[in-house]
């Protein structure tokens, strides 16, 4: 622990500034421009960003929240408990695709769990530049790990002081990195209301000034005094003219204590005629740091110019950038970009911005300026035109310059000079003002998309990645089958709301059906325009309003998509074209895991074919088997297992078949008959794996396949065993101790057919219970596969010794469940699992 997170005092806002504070050493420490915590919500499954420093919140909204199951480095970073590390741009596209589609930039990043004792609260990241050489972020990440323990530990005294439990839930908090030398063009705002005499001043004033919040601002004497003591009379008149309607014609030029220029902009709120009645005063005061030599110089520029700090904000504008802006430079100042001008809040712009603030490089690319009602024009421009904009990144100033450029004949490389004026929508009234689509890149969901294979991974994927970012809050999915509609997939709707709709046939007068059948999509922005549109619909009670999307791949018609919003909005032309985008990449996902679903289907139905129905038996030896198919992709692997008689002993025997589907379960079946014949024949160990070897490469299905073949004798228990790239079987003592076998193997089957597989003897006791397995039960997504066998271990040694007629000993079924219960529960398992246990009866009392 720091000292710092040690002497925190128990507030309300002890959270925030405990988070704020280890991402602002981070920054400083590991040589970042940005970072943040994401930490866990109120909802399962689901991180939010709690701070964010060094970038807008706005314009990285699409990042704000995050499925702990999604390929994200966030996501994997505390899903897993590891570190994650991405030196450049090409090592998160290798890693992380769909992330780097989103944010396709030079830079770096990294990623560290904030874990306090055995709870995992979140997430500390850092972006950085990149680097070409990975060691590089060592010592960077060491640091990284040192303040997320201090955080982890920190946010558990938080709980253990009686607290609730760490969460968040709300916006993220968007602070101002530290900066790596005196900012230029610093200012701050206030007000002045004349009736109460109070003047309120911002957080950057204060700063500004060096005073404590609250104090020596709070009345027109104590204000002009932190401005420029000396010249507070001055500033002190200005305020009254101001009031009643007679501001400074220009910036007032003030000096501070130190002889430093200052500029004091007045202005009242109201631009109203002169008056003897007061009104409330506003004002800006500015360090410009430049000198008013280089302000001055600025203003006869030919291009506007203007400067943005690290969280978005206006610090700087001369004239010339202020009037192509469309906005006076005293709105402008201290002002996030996109309230002063949100004609640059769309998704071609925001990327490029993204980009100056996420590389080093300079970025150029055209805008549309829309006309403005009541602005003075410039001769050169008007409403509709194009703005040539470039932006230079510095470390705390990113430095945009901004010209008129009405022929676009030649755009800059990174332009998308497609983007035209926003657009009418069919009603005529502007679209693209309050339009949610620019929070969406379609390619994001085309990358997630290409990961879901089931229908049900498809519309998980649609749930997490197309709701928020276009502000749903229900979903429903309808796939067609025999010409009717059957739902795949609903979220948010009331229970039961959708059950009358389930198998309407297409020729049923519902939107969700006509959007299908003629191939248009359906917007209806409030309840009673759906209502007015189709009478006799029943409506849930919720406000809001509705798209219905219809699913077509390729022509073939596939279902509809449904989506709710909780209260009325409009949809823009720019909008309701990239819904519809994404529905025919919906259409498409769908199309591909319906035939996934068929092919799953058969490779089931083969394999359950293959496998035992039962297992040969012997009055002294039980076995048990269990299979547990994947819930990920086909469904289906090449997992077996079987007992056969061989000789006057059992032949035991476990594989696993490379890859998913019914090649893999094919070629699992003509394994498994393989191993049969060859047991039957009594052959050892050997030469049954070395015959199965041959067997697979002369049948060249491009496959390989691992395997643990036992031949045991169950009078005295002795066992031969032979492996072939399989893991290793776990052996329980009648007494409770548990042992990996050290089962010297071959390579795997069908690779080398001069391999050769060594024969190993162990002992199986009475009471002794041995576990063959396969690596689904024992594999873990970033684990270690030696850990997953020593937790296999574990279990098998509390699991219970089974016992012929002890009172209260476990099934060796019962066993078998123990050991696969944990499995069972996983929702996404990307492998099958194949369990084979086998225990040797005590030999019976003689009668008598």
């Amino acid at each position: 622990m720091t000292g710092r997170a040690e002497h925190e005092t128990r507030t309300p806002g002890r959270l925030d500034s405990l988070l704020t504070s280890i991402t602002t050493e981070a920054i400083g420490a590991a040589g970042g421009f940005a970072g943040g915590v994401y930490l866990r919500s109120g909802t399962p499954g689901l991180l939010r960003l709690a701070v964010l420093s060094g970038l807008p919140g706005p314009l990285f909204r699409p990042w704000w929240r995050l499925h702990v199951d999604r390929r994200f480095p966030v996501a994997d970073a505390y899903r897993l408990g590891v570190q994650v590390v991405l030196p450049d741009a090409t090592e998160t596209m290798r890693r992380y695709p769909q992330f780097a589609a989103g944010l396709p930039f030079q830079f770096g990043s990294l990623y560290v769990p904030v874990v306090g004792k055995s709870t995992t609260y979140g997430v500390l990241t850092l972006l950085r530049p990149s680097v070409s050489d990975a060691t590089e972020v060592l010592p960077d990440r060491d640091r990284m790990a040192q303040l997320a323990e201090d955080l982890g530990q920190a946010l558990r005294d938080l709980e253990e002081e009686g607290g609730p439990d760490v969460s968040w839930d709300g916006e993220p908090l968007c602070v101002r990195p530290p900066a790596s030398h005196r900012p230029a063009g610093r200012m701050g705002r206030f007000t002045w209301d004349p009736v109460s005499d109070v003047v309120s001043a911002d957080s950057r004033l204060h700063a500004l000034l060096g005073v404590a919040p609250g104090k020596s601002t709070d009345t027109p004497q104590g204000l002009a005094d932190a401005v420029a003591a000396a010249d507070a009379q001055q500033i002190l008149a200005a305020l009254r003219e101001t009031s009643v309607g007679r501001p400074p014609p220009l910036p007032l030029p003030v000096h501070a204590a130190d002889g430093s220029l200052r500029l004091l902009e007045l202005w009242r709120s109201e631009e109203t005629a002169v008056s003897a009645r007061p009104r409330t005063v506003r004002g800006l005061v500015l360090d410009p740091d430049i000198g008013s030599a280089g302000d001055g110089a600025a203003d006869l520029l030919p291009d506007g110019v203007f400067c943005l700090d690290r969280l978005g904000l206006i610090v700087y504008a001369n004239e010339r950038a202020a009037r192509l802006l469309g906005q006076p430079r005293r709105h402008l100042l201290g002002r996030p970009l996109g309230e002063e001008a949100p004609w640059l809040e769309r998704s071609a712009y925001e990327d490029h911005l993204r980009e100056a603030l996420l590389s080093s490089e300079p970025v150029h690319f055209h805008v549309v300026r829309p006309a403005q009602h009541g602005e003075d024009p410039l001769p050169e421009l008007r409403g509709g035109d194009w703005l040539a904009l470039s932006v230079y990144p510095g470390p705390d100033i990113l430095t945009c310059t901004v010209a008129p450029a009405n022929r676009v004949t030649d755009p800059a490389p990174d332009s998308d000079s497609d983007f035209g004026p926003d657009p009418v929508s069919d009603d005529g009234s502007a679209a693209g003002v309050t339009s949610m689509a620019p929070l969406y890149r379609p390619i994001v969901l085309a990358i997630a998309l290409t990961e879901a294979v089931t229908a049900r991974q498809v519309s998980a994927v649609v749930m997490q990645e197309l709701l928020p970012a276009f502000g749903g809050g229900r979903l429903a999915i309808y796939l067609l089958q025999d010409r009717h509609l059957y739902l795949a997939w609903e979220s948010g709707f009331p229970p039961g709301f959708l059950a009358p709709f389930e198998g309407v046939g297409l020729d049923a007068r519902l939107p969700g059906v006509e959007t299908l059948t003629s191939g248009r999509p359906l917007f209806f922005e409030s309840m009673q325009q759906l209502a007015a549109a189709y009478p006799d619909l029943p409506l849930d009670a919720v406000e809001g309003s509705r798209a219905f999307l219809p699913l077509i791949a390729s022509g073939r018609p596939v279902g509809s998509c449904i989506l709710g919003f909780d209260r009325p909005r409009g949809f823009s032309t720019e909008e309701r074209t990239v819904l519809t985008a994404l529905a025919g990449l919906i259409a498409h996902a769908m199309e591909k895991a319906q035939r996934y679903d068929t092919e799953a289907a058969l490779a089931r139905g083969l394999q359950q074919a293959l496998l035992p129905r039962r297992l040969s038996a012997h009055p002294r030896v039980e076995t048990v088997g269990r299979y547990l198919p994947g819930t990920q992709g086909m469904d289906v692997g090449g997992d077996w297992y079987d007992v056969v008689e061989s000789g006057d002993g059992l032949a035991l025997v476990i594989g696993d078949v490379q890859g998913h589907g019914v090649q893999a379960a094919a070629t699992m079946g003509q394994l498994r008959s393989a191993v049969r014949a060859f047991a039957l024949g009594d052959r050892p160990p050997d030469e049954v794996v070395s015959g199965t070897n041959h067997l697979l490469i002369d049948l060249d299905p491009g496959l390989f396949a691992s395997c643990c073949y036992l031949r045991l004798d169950p009078l005295t228990g002795v066992a031969q065993v032979a492996r072939a790239g399989h893991p290793p079987p776990i052996l329980r003592y009648p007494d409770g101790r548990t042992h990996v076998l050290d089962i010297p193997g071959g390579v795997v089957l069908g690779v080398d057919p001069q391999a050769h597989y060594p024969v190993t003897q162990v002992q199986l006791d009475p009471g002794a219970v041995l576990a063959l397995y396969t690596d689904g039960l024992v594999e873990q997504p970033g684990a270690d596969i030696d850990e997953g066998i020593t937790a296999l271990r574990v279990a098998l040694a509390r699991a219970g010794a089974p016992a012929a007629g002890r009172p209260g000993a476990r099934s060796l079924a019962g066993v078998a469940d123990r050991l696969t219960a944990r499995a069972r529960h996983v929702a996404d398992r990307p492998d099958d699992i194949a369990l084979l246990l086998a225990t040797r009866r005590p030999e019976p009392r003689p009668h008598g």
